[in-house]
């Protein structure tokens, strides 16, 4: 099992404060590394470090929004100050902004992919030079099913991670003469605070469920197994894949 051990890595999680990125942040963690939270509540951030002591580990939160190439660099800069290294970037922050195709506001398109997406090419651009100079790395962006199908409620959303993908791909072909991997992860429906509306809407739910072949929501520390793989030696020779974790839902 030693090429899946972490020990010694760090990592930083945008959005690890909370639902998938803390359940990842945790695995990642467990596995043995330094994890640093990026997030813009500094109040859930601190509990979700105090959560990640109790593993073990140095671990640091940093007041970030990957909106702001600033915020960015700082993260970055207070990661190599503390750590002295970065190895694993994990771009999770995300936010959803509804509203159908023909009356969606520009403002919440653009705010939706400013960060979804522009925010994940700024983080990765962040960090190049790190791993490069370190002679390799791991990044991994978190998409979506619907970076698969097409969403009415959820345009904005559906196209930026529908971006993320592509964006994975261009870079892991980019980037894999410096020995940097780059993958992205499509959780299904995992039970979070930003799918709790899904949850409370039967009909929804039910359709959902229906379509699910593990017939459940998964839980956020559920996604851990596929970060750790692909944050690990154990994936070296794993570049540009979009890898599901949805219970089946993507083939149902």
């Amino acid at each position: 099992m030693k090429n899946f051990d972490l020990t010694g890595k760090t990592a930083i999680v945008t959005g690890g404060n909370g639902g998938i990125g803390l359940g990842i942040a945790r695995g990642l963690a467990t596995a043995g590394a330094s994890v640093v939270i990026a997030g813009r509540n500094e109040e859930k951030s601190n509990r979700a470090l105090a959560e990640l002591h109790k593993l073990g580990n140095q671990h640091l939160s940093v007041n970030c929004d990957v909106g702001r190439m600033d915020d960015i660099d700082r993260c970055v800069e207070t990661t190599l100050d503390e750590f002295g290294e970065i190895d694993i970037l994990v771009n999770n922050a995300g936010l959803v902004r509804g509203g159908a195709a023909e009356i969606l506001p520009e403002d919440a398109w653009d705010e939706v992919i400013d960060i979804n997406l522009k925010g994940t090419l700024r983080f990765c651009q962040a960090v190049y030079g790190h791993l490069k100079n370190a002679g390799g790395g791991k990044i991994i962006n978190i998409g979506s099913m619907y970076s698969l199908f097409g969403s009415p409620g959820s345009v904005a959303y559906a196209a930026s991670k529908g971006g993320v993908v592509q964006l994975t791909r261009s870079l892991a072909t980019s980037w894999a003469q410096d020995n940097i991997q780059v993958n992205v992860i499509l959780p299904g429906w995992i039970s979070t605070d930003m799918t709790a509306a899904a949850m409370d809407n039967k009909p929804f739910y039910d359709m959902i469920i229906a379509r699910t072949p593990e017939g459940r929501f998964g839980e956020p520390d559920e996604l851990a197994g596929a970060a750790v793989f692909l944050a690990s030696a154990a994936s070296d020779f794993v570049t540009g894949i979009s890898l599901p974790v949805d219970g089946g839902y993507s083939i149902g």
